[in-house]
């Protein structure tokens, strides 16, 4: 009988240092993970190189947040190449597509009150960035809201300049079927 206590005593000493160790761990981590969840809403540099994408992600935050919409754009980009879960993939694309929103806002619109065509092209690439975070994720709220903006603005702004008609002949051919 003592010797069954003696190894019962051994395995529970054994489970408790076991478990001892890994709340160590786990509080270790709780503290790495509080310190980039504080330096995320002092909207600071993440530090620790231990969270990649979330440091990925902040820099391209703060790009945008700093009117470097092309550069936050390009870091958006870089990462989707990670491959992340599509929920992260739709938030990517939601932040994509309201930094060409955004881009396209600061363009200047012409004299003819048509937008000018780096802003049109931002706001395409904009809407099929929306889309894109819409397929992913169907309910996506804000994402459904700035989509149905930049539709009611593209409908409001959207004019198509009238092309000139070239009267240069080209060839000694006729123009048309014969």
């Amino acid at each position: 009988m003592a010797r069954r206590i003696k190894s019962s005593n051994l395995l529970f000493g054994f489970l408790l240092t076991v478990g001892a160790f890994g709340t160590a761990y786990e509080a270790y981590q709780c503290g790495k993970i509080g310190k980039v969840n504080q330096a995320i809403l002092a909207n600071q540099q993440i530090a620790d190189n231990d969270f990649p994408y979330q440091q990925k992600f902040a820099a391209a935050y703060d790009q945008g947040a700093k009117q470097g919409y092309k550069h936050a754009v390009q870091t958006y980009g870089q990462l989707l190449e990670t491959n992340p879960a599509k929920s992260e993939q739709a938030k990517i694309q939601f932040n994509v597509a309201n930094n060409l929103f955004i881009s396209g806002l600061v363009r200047r619109v012409n004299d003819d009150g048509s937008f000018q065509d780096e802003a049109r092209y931002a706001y395409s690439q904009a809407k099929m960035a929306y889309e894109q975070s819409l397929r992913l994720e169907p309910t996506l709220g804000a994402a459904k809201f700035n989509l149905s903006l930049l539709h009611s603005m593209l409908a409001q702004n959207t004019k198509i300049p009238a092309k000139e008609q070239s009267t240069m002949e080209l060839s000694n051919l006729p123009i048309g079927l014969p």
